[in-house]
């Protein structure tokens, strides 16, 4: 999709979260929002005339849930991609919106430079889960997909044994701050530390660094 724009429907029924959402995606220039929804029948009759390449799409929404518009669109409109953006972040609503073919699940207190990353990221054929889901859910949800096993293994030389200590904890499903306090480090030493591995494997989520350290055997499933 390079040069080409991405085309979003936005379904939510909370319109102050939709405007909020469309603000932060208008200076995007690679990014267009076609039309917005508030529930699935609105989404589905506007799919007779919009062509969008994803859907952002709440989980609570009235008549007809999130998880089963995905299942839906799975079936009905299968090139269209589906990135649950929800207030819910229980382990239950990430793995029944993800095993209904969600490539993404954004919480909605995510900052607008993620959701933005993760349109980009789906729009390219990847999965993106944020920052803001529990590490430990992460991890469950790889082991019951086995995600690991398509990652691709990176040189795991390329960074110190600092790093790889910091890249374990990481992983295990410690906060920056957690760590800093294990390591007798600063939050800033941590953060720093944490940001050079992304850059030195260039791997930016923290999904895919989990998967990095569950391919390299850093951590066990």
């Amino acid at each position: 999709m390079e040069n080409e724009q991405i085309k979003i429907i936005l379904v939510d029924d909370h319109q102050v979260v939709r405007g909020g959402t469309k603000a932060v995606l208008i200076p995007h220039k690679n990014i267009k929002v076609l039309a917005e929804a508030s529930n699935g029948e609105e989404l589905f009759k506007l799919l007779e005339s919009h062509k969008p390449d994803i859907v952002l799409l709440d989980i609570s929404l009235p008549k007809m849930d999130g998880i089963e518009i995905t299942r839906i669109l799975q079936k009905n409109h299968p090139e269209i991609k589906v990135i649950i953006f929800s207030g819910k972040t229980d382990e239950d609503s990430i793995f029944d919106a993800l095993g209904a073919g969600a490539k993404s699940f954004l919480p909605k207190d995510t900052i607008g430079d993620e959701i933005v990353e993760a349109i980009n990221e789906v729009s390219k054929g990847n999965e993106y889960l944020s920052f803001n889901i529990p590490n430990t859910i992460l991890i469950k949800y790889m082991k019951k997909d086995r995600m690991a096993e398509r990652f691709i293994e990176k040189d795991v030389n390329r960074l110190t044994n600092r790093e790889l200590e910091i890249l374990k904890l990481i992983a295990e499903g410690l906060s920056s701050k957690e760590i800093a306090a294990k390591l007798f480090l600063s939050f800033r030493t941590v953060d720093t530390h944490r940001n050079n591995i992304m850059h030195k494997l260039q791997l930016y989520s923290l999904q895919d660094l989990i998967k990095y350290a569950i391919k390299n055997k850093i951590i066990q499933l």
